[in-house]
């Protein structure tokens, strides 16, 4: 017996088929093999087709299948991952309207800040956990001003993971943490956030039926059977945005527990058993997979935009031509805990959202021309890049989640040793890092939700962990003075 699990991204779309009994993956494949097209029409806009993801999709599976020799009837049920905060819009006939606004598009800032600064910062974060922000709520309230002739013919809204189970089942439904997501969910009243949905002038008919997270989503219809060579009929059972995705990857369930990430921006996401928010909305807070009405379970997610990005502009502007990042880690080594005196803030993607949206560049401070070179500048940026995650780890610790262990995949800069060790001991965290992915995550997601495995421990007894990194307590004084060091570069340039 085997499960399917999508991961609808916005550079590719990954499918993987797990068996049950072992838990690994037996084969997996992405399209398109070179990025994803973003269409910017305008600056900040990025935009794409919803059914360039199905082709991609459907690409995906059939290598999938053909490597594996799996027949169809041995999938037992499909789930899927995908990018958040994505605006779709169909009409009746479930035809799409209009391109896809995808999360990292910023046409919707000045929508979301005019309904928090007209509804109200208390009730605006009491209810949705978030400011309105750049979120899907606030997309949709451009196309309605912008585009009015294209609002008149919805008939429902959708998150694109909402679309591919739409293209699959030809049900239309969605979750409690995908509204959530998009602002759509008001926690006090456990229910859709009516005073928002009033607000923009949104009908509630333009939200889809809701069912929970694991739970049948609907099932292969014979198009879709016959496009992706699959069995008529097979269910769909979970589906989730990429972060409580990811979390849910690496067995990430209760309050206490930290799912990180850190390849070009990074991310760390808590998961919190009590209602609560940052009163200057510096993380974002949405439904976890596994929360319900009788259960509070939410995702704390803090993103920081200049994580690997500013490791990979070291590797090309500073480091000596030809590096890898392996060796760049060893020139690093050379260099002591602080890296001489010199901070670097890695603040140079963007706006910040933990610096309340504030865009003040990176930095690079303590400099001194007769002692410092490569090796420390290597060091630095490394060491300011795990500082960030901890200043945003105090935040999310100041909301009442306590970061004692942190999960992560054996990827991107977790492949630093410096950078893990800097962060586990900075943060007093043990990190375990794991051989796991958001496909096969969404896999043992539908495991989970057909109710093949009777809970997440039993759906991820399987998964491989690969290293545990420790505190290094003995030189504890060290990572603080250099964090205090940092932390006041911070302050200072801020003011």
């Amino acid at each position: 017996m085997y499960l399917l699990g999508y991961d609808i991204g916005s550079s590719s779309v990954k499918a993987s088929l797990v068996n049950v009994d072992s838990g690994k993956c037996v084969a997996s494949s992405f399209f398109p093999k070179s990025e994803a097209p973003i269409k910017a029409v305008q600056p900040g806009w990025a935009e794409q087709e919803p059914d360039a993801w199905w082709e991609y999709l459907k690409s995906a599976t059939q290598v999938v299948m053909q490597e594996s020799a799996v027949s169809a009837d041995e999938i037992a049920a499909i789930g899927i991952s995908y990018q958040m905060h994505g605006l779709v819009c169909v009409d009746k006939e479930q035809r799409v309207l209009r391109p896809a606004i995808i999360w990292c598009d910023s046409r919707a800032v000045p929508y979301g800040q005019k309904a928090f600064e007209t509804l109200g910062i208390e009730p605006c974060l009491s209810s949705l956990l978030n400011s309105p922000g750049n979120f899907t709520a606030s997309k949709l309230a451009w196309v309605k001003e912008n585009e009015p002739e294209i609002y008149e013919k919805i008939d429902k809204i959708m998150l694109p993971g909402d679309y591919i189970a739409m293209k699959l089942s030809g049900e239309i439904c969605t979750t409690v943490s995908g509204l959530s997501e998009g602002m759509f969910w008001d926690f006090k009243k456990n229910q859709v956030a009516d005073f928002l949905m009033n607000y923009y002038g949104f009908d509630n008919s333009l939200i889809p039926e809701i069912r929970p997270t694991f739970s049948e989503q609907g099932r292969v219809n014979a198009w879709a059977a016959k496009e992706l060579g699959l069995k008529e009929g097979t269910p769909i059972t979970y589906r989730a945005g990429d972060q409580p995705n990811n979390a849910l990857s690496l067995n990430v369930f209760n309050p206490g527990e930290i799912a990180s990430t850190a390849g070009t921006s990074g991310v760390v996401y808590g998961v919190n058993g009590e209602i609560n928010y940052d009163p200057k909305s510096r993380v974002n807070t949405f439904a976890h997979v596994n929360h319900t009405e009788k259960q509070n379970r939410l995702g704390v997610l803090l993103c920081i935009n200049g994580t690997g990005i500013l490791n990979s502009w070291v590797k090309r502007t500073v480091a000596p031509e030809g590096i890898s990042y392996a060796e760049m880690n060893e020139l690093a080594a050379q260099v002591p805990i602080g890296s001489g005196g010199i901070s670097i803030l890695p603040f140079g993607n963007g706006a910040e959202r933990m610096l309340e949206n504030r865009e003040i560049g990176c930095a690079v401070t303590g400099v001194n021309f007769n002692l410092h070179n490569k090796n420390h500048i290597i060091r630095a940026a490394q060491e300011g890049i795990v500082f960030s995650f901890k200043y945003g780890i105090d935040i999310m610790e100041g909301m009442g989640i306590p970061v004692q262990k942190i999960h992560a995949g054996h990827a991107n800069m977790f492949l630093s040793p410096i950078f893990r060790n800097t962060l586990s001991s900075i943060t007093g965290a043990t990190i375990e890092l794991y051989d796991t992915d958001g496909s096969v995550g969404a896999a043992k997601g539908a495991g989970i939700g057909a109710g093949i495995y009777k809970d997440n421990n039993e759906a991820f007894a399987t998964l491989e962990k690969l290293a545990v990194i420790e505190p290094d307590v003995k030189h504890r004084t060290e990572y603080d003075e250099a964090y205090a060091r940092w932390k006041f570069a911070l302050e200072n340039y801020k003011s």
